[in-house]
């Protein structure tokens, strides 16, 4: 396969991969026929998957709205993919125009991406690192400036965290971060949760054994764990349609099946 010029040279384009099969179920252009493979193979097994990729896009949304309404003009996205289809600073600053977006990701195909999207963006970096390495990760110039100042900032883990396995312990991660955040900040937060469809989660959790980013589904209880230290919002953590839905309506009869769970807290 001919390497596209927004990938970056070393780049495997024969193994699926996450950021760009993500890309795929909301309709974008940025993958390739190995990721669609896989994206067929998931909806063959579980139909839903494009919905429920939306489903989080669109949580991700409301959950940003709702903090740059609340005078949040610092967002720190981990795990962020390929920054299309409504991302971050877009949100923020329809709301707030001075809003600063530092875009993380540990995949060199979704940070070659965005930083060509965000060339020309002086509000805007992109960085490479690992939320596994978390103190490398908060050591980053554009980070530790984000931090720095002491204004608020939301940090987005947005479908991420059930990438990091329990043995890397995605709880002391999380607790990492909180502890370098200044108060006021917020944790704005999805992750795959086993209760909504049990009957898909070991097929799916099997799929992604495939790609370089395996995924881990956790229970509830797990997944509100890591809010410890802050206080979460209403309506707590639920389903992804259930978090402050634009229209009661469009939660829907089973919001369960979104599978998904999210919420976002305060740091006090």
């Amino acid at each position: 396969m001919r390497r596209p010029s927004w990938v970056p040279e070393g780049t495997d384009l024969d193994k699926p991969n996450a950021a760009r099969v993500y890309d795929y179920y909301l309709g974008g252009s940025h993958n390739f026929e190995v990721d669609r493979e896989m994206a067929r193979k998931a909806m063959a097994l579980w139909p839903e998957l494009p919905q429920i990729m939306r489903s989080n896009r669109a949580f991700l949304r409301r959950a940003v709205t709702f903090l740059a309404e609340r005078g949040v003009t610092r967002f720190l996205d981990i795990g962020s993919g390929i920054p299309t289809f409504g991302a971050v600073h877009e949100i923020a600053r329809a709301i707030r125009p001075e809003s600063q977006v530092v875009y993380v990701d540990r995949d060199p195909v979704a940070v070659a991406h965005s930083r060509l999207l965000m060339a020309d963006d002086p509000l805007s970096s992109v960085v490479q690192a690992d939320l596994r390495d978390v103190h490398d990760l908060l050591d980053r110039p554009e980070v530790a400036a984000l931090l720095a100042e002491g204004e608020p900032v939301a940090v987005l883990l947005v479908a991420v965290a059930h990438f990091v396995t329990d043995d890397e312990d995605p709880w002391k991660l999380i607790g990492v971060i909180r502890d370098a955040l200044p108060p006021g900040s917020a944790l704005l937060l999805s992750h795959a949760s086993l209760e909504g469809r049990p009957d898909q989660a070991e097929n799916h959790q099997k799929l992604y054994r495939m790609t370089p980013t395996p995924l881990t589904m956790r229970t509830h209880e797990q997944i509100t764990a890591m809010f410890a230290g802050f206080e979460l919002v209403e309506p707590g953590v639920v389903y992804l349609p259930q978090w402050r839905p634009d229209q009661p309506e469009a939660v829907g009869e089973h919001p369960e099946r979104m599978t998904g769970v999210a919420g976002v807290g305060f740091r006090p």
